[in-house]
C-alpha cells in the first residue's frame, strides 16, 4: 500500500531508504528544537511552549508535504524569519509577540491564497534575481550579526558602535569552537553536525558549570502559553502591513529556493525545469505557517537541509513523513534543549548565515544595477538591525537605479510596488 501511494519503486528508492533518509533530515536540521526556542524566548514567549510549538508545527508540516505533495521535502520554524520575528518585529518595531504571531498568521493565509491562485509564481518571477539572491545573503549577514552578539564575540562600544568582545571568556571560547566544530563535521559528510555542535558545547559548559544540567526526557511542557495566544486587533492597522509582506515575502523566497534545490538533486525536477505537484506543496508550507502560528512559533517554512535526506536515498514523501514523526518524539526531550545555552546555538546561526552567503555567487558585480542594490541589502540589513528595512532600501536603490540610467525595461510592476511601500513607510512612519 505504501509502495503504491507513495511510488517508492517507480521513484528508484525502498522503505529501508526511504526510513534512513528522513533519519538523516532529521538530524540534519534537528538544532531548530534548540534554537527556534532560544530566540523567540528573547521576545518574551515561554521556552517550554515554544518548543512544543516548533516539534508540533515542523511534525505537521512534514506531514503534510509527504501525504500532499509526495516529496522528500522537510519543514520547521524557519532560520532568519524566526530572528525577524524577535529581532524586528517585537524588539525593534515594539509589537508585542502575540501581534506579531497574528502577521505570522496573516502571511500564512496570503500564502495559501496565493497558492492556490497561482499568483506566487508571477511574484517571483517579476523580481529580479539579483535582487532574491541579496535578500538570501543579506539575511545571512544579518544571522551572523545575531550569532556573534549572542555569544559576546562582538559587544557594544560607546566610542565605534561595536567592538570586539572579551576572548578569554568561557562563554565566547565555547561558540568559537562550536562555529569550528560543526564546519569540521561537515566537511567529513556528517549530516548531523550542527546537533553534534550544540550538544557538544553545551555538555562542556554544563562541565564547565556555565550551564545546569536538568535532565534528558520529561513530559512535554504545556502549549497553554502560546497556544491560539494571536493578538488580531493591534494587526489590523496600516503599520503592519509592511510586516506581512516582508514574512510572505520571505517565505516565498525561502520555499521556493528550496523546493527547486531539492527536487533537482532528488531528480524530480521536470524537464521545463518545472517543480512536480508545486501547487500542493505550497498549499502544505502554507498550511503549516497558519497552525504554526495558532500554536505559538514563527513561520514554518521547507528546510534546504532536506538536501541531506536527498543524499541519504530519499526520493518520496515518506522521507518527510518519518522526519515529521521524529519531531513528535523529541516532544519528550525538552529538559534536554531548556539546557542549551544561546551562545551554544551560535555556531549554528553562524553557520546557517555562511551558506546563505554563497547566493553572492549568482550576482554579476560588474553590472551596477545588481551591483549596487545588492551592497545596499547586504550593508543596510546588519547595520540597521532590520531585515525589513534592508530590504525595503534595495528595492529603492534598483527602481531609482533603473530611472537615473533609463533602464526602465529591466524593472517589473512589482518591483515599483515593493519600492513604493516602501517608500510610504520610511516617509509616514
Amino acid at each position: 500500500m505504501l509502495n503504491r501511494y507513495f511510488n517508492i519503486s517507480e521513484r528508484g528508492s525502498s522503505l529501508r531508504r526511504e526510513a534512513l533518509a528522513g533519519l538523516t533530515t532529521f538530524m540534519a536540521m534537528s538544532y531548530v528544537l534548540f534554537v527556534n526556542p532560544s530566540l523567540l524566548a528573547q521576545a518574551g514567549m515561554d521556552h517550554g511552549a515554544v518548543f512544543v510549538a516548533t516539534c508540533l508545527a515542523a511534525a505537521l508540516g512534514c506531514l503534510l508535504m509527504g501525504l500532499l505533495a509526495n516529496l522528500p521535502i522537510a519543514l520547521a520554524p524557519g532560520m532568519g524569519l524566526n530572528a525577524f520575528f524577535t529581532y524586528v518585529i517585537v524588539l525593534e518595531q515594539g509589537y508585542s509577540w502575540q501581534t506579531g504571531l497574528a502577521a505570522v498568521f496573516f502571511s500564512g493565509c496570503l500564502f495559501l491564497l496565493l497558492s492556490i491562485f497561482k499568483v506566487r509564481e508571477w511574484i517571483i518571477n517579476s523580481i529580479p534575481l539579483p535582487m532574491k539572491m541579496g535578500i538570501a545573503a543579506g539575511i545571512g549577514m544579518f544571522l551572523a550579526l545575531i550569532a556573534l552578539k549572542t555569544a559576546n564575540i562582538i559587544v557594544a562600544s560607546p566610542a565605534t558602535l561595536v567592538t570586539l568582545g572579551d576572548l578569554h571568556s568561557p562563554q565566547v571560547l565555547l561558540a568559537l569552537a562550536g562555529f569550528f566544530v560543526i564546519f569540521a563535521l561537515a566537511h567529513r559528510g556528517w549530516h548531523s553536525a550542527v546537533l553534534l555542535s550544540i550538544l557538544v558545547v553545551t555538555a562542556a559548559s554544563w562541565v564547565l558549570g556555565e550551564a545546569q544540567f536538568s535532565g534528558i526526557v520529561a513530559m512535554p511542557p504545556s502549549l497553554a502559553p502560546t497556544f491560539m495566544q494571536l493578538n488580531f486587533t493591534e494587526a489590523f492597522t496600516l503599520s503592519i502591513i509592511p510586516v506581512v509582506l516582508t514574512l510572505l515575502f520571505l517565505d516565498l523566497f525561502d520555499t521556493s529556493g528550496t523546493l527547486v534545490a531539492v527536487t533537482q538533486k532528488a531528480g524530480l525536477m521536470q524537464k521545463d525545469g518545472s517543480v512536480p505537484d508545486l501547487s500542493k506543496a505550497l498549499i502544505a508550507d502554507s498550511a503549516a505557517s497558519i497552525t504554526g502560528a495558532m500554536l505559538g512559533t514563527s513561520t514554518t517554512t521547507s528546510y534546504v537541509e532536506s538536501t541531506s535526506g536527498v543524499s541519504a536515498g530519499g526520493r518520496t514523501g515518506l522521507t518527510a513523513i518519518v522526519t515529521g514523526l521524529l519531531f513528535l518524539l523529541a516532544l519528550w526531550f525538552s529538559p534536554l534543549a531548556a539546557m542549551v545555552p544561546s551562545y551554544a546555538t551560535a555556531g549554528a546561526l553562524l553557520y546557517v548565515a555562511t551558506l546563505m552567503l554563497t547566493s553572492l555567487q549568482h550576482v554579476e558585480w560588474d553590472d551596477v544595477l545588481q551591483a549596487v542594490p545588492v551592497a545596499v541589502v547586504l550593508i543596510m540589513m546588519p547595520l540597521t538591525f532590520s531585515i525589513a528595512d534592508g530590504i525595503g532600501m534595495g528595492f529603492i536603490s534598483y527602481a531609482v537605479l533603473c530611472l537615473l540610467t533609463g533602464q526602465l525595461h529591466r524593472t517589473t510592476l512589482s518591483v515599483w510596488v515593493l519600492a513604493s511601500v516602501f517608500i510610504a513607510k520610511f516617509v509616514f512612519a
